[in-house]
C-alpha cells in the first residue's frame, strides 16, 4: 500500500506553518507569545537567559537513508537542550527552521516536526517559532533553544580548578558504534538491495545514535544534592577532545584513566565485533550528548552513589599537560581526534 503524498506546493509557506503548529500547546509560563506573530515573546521572571543554536545538513550530520523523520525531528530538539543543561539552565523555549527541496512531501515533514513535539513534551519545553524555506536538493534543519538559569548560577567551561575531580554521565562510545554499524548495512544495502539489513537486536547502540537524550536527569541530582560544577559541558565531539577543552579554557592539565571511563557492556561486545579498541570509540566517538564536568574534591561523598556518575580522572597543573593512565599502567597524551564538522 503506497503511502499517501501531498505536495507542500498545495499549502503555500504560511499555509504549511499553520499546518505543522496547529497543535502547539504552551508548557512554560516564561513562553508570552509563541509561535503567530512576528516574533515570539518571552519573560524569564528575573533569570538570567541562555541561548545555543545548531545546524544539521544532510549529508554532514544525518542521511535519510537510514535516520527515520520522526528521530530526526527528536534528535535536532535534543542536541541542543543538551546544549543548555551543559551550562546548568533548563530549557524553556525552542526555534526551528528547516530548508527542503521538493523531494519532501507533506507527509514527511509532518513525520518531522511530531518527532520535534515528542522531544518538547518529554523536556517541557515550548516551541515559539522558525521559518520555511526552499533548499536545492537537501534537507537543512536550524534549531535555537532557550534557557533559563538563576543569575550566576551558569557554568563555563573556563572555570575548573587544579585538584577538580573530572566527571562523565552515563556511558560513552555508543552512539559512534550504533552509526558504523547503520553504515556497515547501508553498504551491504546499496550493493545488494536485496538483502534485509541485519541489525543485531543492536537496540541500545542503534538507540543512542538515532534518538539520544539530554541529561536532564544529571542537572536536577546535581542542583538537588546542592553541587555547582566547577566547569561542564556536553560530549559532542568525543571524550577526548572535551576534555582537552576544558583544559585550554580553564588553562590546566588532566589526568585521566582509562579502566574508569564508562563503557556499556553492548558497546564493549560491538567494538571487539568490528575490531575497534573501545577505549578509542569512547575518546573519539562523539555524539554521545553525556556531561562532562568537573567539581570540588570535597563534594566526592555526594555523587558516590549516583550510578549515572562516573569520576574518571582530574584536573591537574597546566604543566604537566592532558594524560591519558592506560589499564597497563602506561601513559600517554590526551590527543584530539574527535569528529571534527569540517573534515570531509
Amino acid at each position: 500500500m503506497e503511502q499517501e503524498r501531498t505536495e507542500i506546493n498545495d499549502l503555500g509557506e504560511f499555509g504549511l506553518i499553520d499546518y505543522l503548529t496547529r497543535n502547539i500547546e504552551i508548557q512554560n509560563a516564561s513562553t508570552v507569545l509563541g509561535v503567530g506573530d512576528d516574533a515570539a515573546v518571552i519573560d524569564h521572571f528575573g533569570k538570567q537567559t541562555v541561548i545555543s543554536t545548531d545546524m544539521l545538513v544532510e549529508g554532514i550530520h544525518f542521511d535519510l537513508m537510514y535516520v527515520p523523520m520522526k528521530h530526526l525531528g527528536y534528535k535536532s530538539v535534543v542536541v541542543n537542550l543538551s546544549d543548555i543543561y551543559a551550562m546548568n539552565a533548563t530549557p524553556t523555549q525552542i526555534t526551528i527552521s528547516i530548508a527542503f527541496s521538493n523531494r519532501f512531501s507533506l507527509e514527511a515533514l509532518n513525520e518531522f516536526y511530531e518527532g520535534v513535539y515528542a522531544a518538547c513534551e518529554k523536556y517541557g519545553v515550548d516551541l515559539i517559532g522558525g521559518d520555511t524555506s526552499n533548499s536545492q536538493k537537501g534537507l537543512i534543519i536550524s534549531v535555537t533553544a532557550i534557557g533559563e538559569v538563576t543569575p550566576d548560577q551558569f557554568v563555563k567551561r573556563s572555570t575548573a580548578q587544579k585538584g577538580d575531580l573530572l566527571c562523565v554521565s552515563g556511558d560513552l562510545g555508543a552512539a559512534y558504534l550504533g552509526l558504523t554499524l547503520l553504515e556497515r548495512e547501508k553498504k551491504i544495502y546499496l550493493e545488494n538491495p536485496q538483502l534485509a539489513p541485519d541489525l543485531e537486536d543492536q537496540t541500545y547502540i542503534i538507540g543512542r545514535q538515532l534518538k539520544p537524550e539530554a541529561r536532564k536527569d544529571i542537572i536536577q541530582f546535581l542542583q538537588e544534592s546542592d553541587i555547582k560544577p566547577t566547569a561542564m559541558m556536553d560530549v559532542s565531539d568525543g571524550l577526548s577532545s572535551e576534555i582537552l577543552h576544558i583544559c585550554k579554557q580553564s588553562n590546566l592539565g588532566a589526568v585521566l584513566y582509562e579502566e574508569k571511563i564508562p563503557i556499556a557492556q553492548e558497546s564493549k561486545e560491538m567494538a571487539l565485533k568490528f575490531g575497534l579498541d573501545p577505549t578509542a570509540c569512547a575518546l573519539s566517538g562523539g555524539e554521545d550528548y553525556e556531561l562532562l564536568f568537573t567539581m570540588k574534591q570535597e563534594d566526592y561523598d555526594k555523587i558516590v552513589l549516583n550510578e549515572q556518575i562516573s569520576v574518571i580522572g582530574y584536573m591537574a597543573d597546566i604543566s604537566e599537560g592532558a594524560h591519558i593512565i592506560t589499564k597497563g599502567g602506561n601513559k600517554f597524551k590526551l590527543v584530539s581526534q574527535g569528529w571534527n564538522a569540517f573534515q570531509q
